[in-house]
């Protein structure tokens, strides 16, 4: 090969070219990023992995130490480039100055709940006594609608803030102004040119909006005109605006960026890393005793945020009352908050039972559909029977295990569709969407890159299926038909160490655009095998000097992976997970959750 020339095939990690879960093993490093991972290490004394992982995720050797060290004050760009945050912060500091009555509409799902109840405590703060609304997602759907936007109205609201909803909401807020009432929209979802009529739209992801924070959620957004509102009120001499402090709700910040799924870059990281120092004091009533219903035994992660208490505050919404989980994050009263908490934990438990009767509908009919799901580029369910709050689950479900973009529909008996749609990393799913309201092939229908809600009639059913498949036909195969798996580096069981894993955590945190490290643990024997649970699959890895990792496969029983490790007892394999921090009766242990694995020659 010709100098400066670079091999477009890298070579597979430890040979492995065809993983029992069908991956080829490749380095997530080029030669490029393996340079920068030395200079790092040399130069700033990280270690080596460590150093390994900031490198492949695109992280400069002059930036690496303040990456690891994300605070707000440096990450925060000024709130008044965002468009039209001048103008909510001005609305809402007057609201505060008159003691206004304010009308709080927010989504029904974490992000939502999350967003309401900051605002609710900052605008508290300054002993105004807001309305938090929450629309009933299947007798309202999404967003605000004219009738909740006049009974608001009626109730004595002379602002209504919207949060994480409203960018589209033409005809509700038409009805305010009709009436008279001033409407600021704080959102972050995608929208078209036209936009809604109020005083102001604060979502960056608007198209006359230059702040660059596209990635935030709808929390981070309130977050930031709730710094300009507080700024501004500080400028005009009340006194309270001194006494305010917004970092200790980053919990709710924190908690939002991480269940709505936003990239972790940027001002997010700041939000997460400092957002669950707050939460690990528990201030916070509600979160705190959804933590205990969960059986927090450790200091809070963004684990226990998207798996414990994201799906507890999200079955309100998905199944019974939606305004549940706002209610809980703007409690001080533990009695309260206990009581609210149970419930939730009753509503995640039914919730989980019908999930998974309708997943099992749902993938009989990708069968059906699709044969093995290989044959098309956007997955597209539905079903009569199904309950509307459940739909988003489901989506997520068989993104997950046929790796491309998928939407769940529920139809109601006038064959009016309520649907979910969950994407894959590369393909922006909202925009999908949007082309298909602007075809006229769906009722109303909105979101961002990685999920998307949509209403649809079922005479066009199948249109929307074939206008998603044009759409998503040439860049998902290319997305998907390339199955590799990514490893940061090699390790080995007496290697994995908790003081190498908080030594990772600071390079986090994880998640949707900052990928959790892989690693490959070489030709370790399987010592041990069994089923755990109702499908996980636990381990024990044993290598060469007798050193043992304990390691589990989550949902792996039935399939490829989980068969390979029950029938490998006393056998060599490649093994390539991610490394967690467990707590067991009050002690940390390291532990591995397996991904892949392959037979090591």
């Amino acid at each position: 090969m010709a100098d400066g020339q670079v091999d477009p095939v890298p070579r597979a990690f430890l040979n492995v070219e065809r993983s029992v879960s069908a991956q080829r093993w490749i380095s997530r490093l080029d030669q490029a990023a393996q340079n920068r991972a030395l200079a790092i290490a040399q130069v700033h004394g990280v270690p080596d992995l460590v150093a390994r992982v900031l490198a492949g995720r695109g992280v400069e050797l002059d930036n690496a130490l303040a990456f690891m060290d994300p605070t707000i004050r440096s990450l925060m760009p000024e709130p008044f480039t965002l468009t039209d945050c001048e103008k909510a912060a001005e609305r809402l500091s007057a609201a505060v100055q008159r003691r206004e009555k304010v009308a709080i509409f927010g989504d029904y799902d974490v992000d939502g709940a999350a967003s309401s109840a900051l605002l609710y405590r900052f605008l508290a703060h300054f002993g105004l006594e807001p309305e938090i609304y929450i629309p009933d997602r299947v007798f309202e759907g999404y967003g605000p609608n004219p009738a909740a936007i006049r009974q608001l109205i009626a109730n004595g609201a002379s602002l209504i803030v919207t949060v994480d909803c409203g960018s589209t909401s033409h005809d509700a807020l038409a009805a305010a102004r009709d009436a008279g009432c001033e409407v600021v929209v704080i959102d972050h979802h995608q929208l078209g040119q036209a936009l809604p009529p109020c005083l102001a739209l604060v979502n960056p992801n608007r198209e006359d909006d230059l702040s660059g924070q596209g990635h935030l959620c709808a929390a981070g957004v309130v977050f930031m005109v709730l710094v300009a509102t507080a700024r501004m009120l500080r400028e005009r001499g009340d006194a309270r605006a001194k006494s305010v402090d917004l970092l200790q709700w980053l919990d709710l910040v924190a908690l939002a960026t991480v269940c709505d799924v936003v990239p972790l870059k940027g001002l997010n990281r700041a939000f997460v890393v400092k957002g669950l120092i707050a939460a690990r004091h528990m201030n916070n009533a509600g979160l705190a005793a959804l933590f205990r219903k969960a059986g927090l035994g450790g200091p809070v992660t963004p684990y226990h945020f998207g798996f414990l208490v994201g799906p507890r505050i999200n079955a309100g919404g998905r199944i019974s009352d939606a305004a549940l989980g706002s209610r809980l994050l703007t409690l001080d009263d533990p009695a309260q908050a206990e009581e609210i908490a149970a419930r939730l934990d009753d509503l995640n438990r039914e919730r989980q039972a019908m999930e998974q009767a309708m997943l099992a509908e749902a993938e009989a009919e990708v069968m059906a559909e699709y044969g093995d799901g290989e044959g098309a580029s956007v997955l597209v369910t539905a079903r009569d029977n199904w309950h509307p709050g459940i739909v988003g689950l489901l989506a997520a479900r068989l993104k997950e295990k046929f790796k491309r973009p998928a939407f769940a529909i529920a139809f109601d008996p006038s064959g009016k569709g309520t649907g979910s749609g969950r994407s894959i990393n590369g393909f922006d799913m909202g925009k999908m969407v949007r082309a298909a309201v602007d075809q006229g092939l769906l009722v109303k229908g909105g979101g961002h890159a990685m999920a998307a809600g949509l209403t649809v009639e079922k005479a066009n059913l199948g249109r929307l299926r074939a206008l998603f498949d044009e759409i998503a036909g040439e860049i998902v195969p290319k997305l998907v038909g390339n199955h590799v798996l990514k490893i940061d580096g090699a390790l080995s069981a007496s290697g994995a160490t908790l003081a190498l894993f908080d030594q990772l955590e600071q390079a986090g945190p994880y998640g949707s655009g900052h990928a959790q490290p892989i690693f490959a643990i070489p030709a370790h024997r399987i010592k041990d095998a069994r089923l755990v649970g109702t499908a996980h699959v636990k381990a024990v890895l044993q290598a060469a000097d007798g050193t043992t990792l304990d390691a589990i496969a989550f949902r792996a029983a039935e399939t490829p992976l989980g068969n390979l490790l029950l029938n490998s007892r006393g056998v060599q394999l490649h093994v390539a997970g991610c490394l967690t921090g467990d707590q067991w009766q009050g002690n940390r242990r390291i532990q591995l959750r397996i991904l892949d694995a392959a037979p090591a020659p």
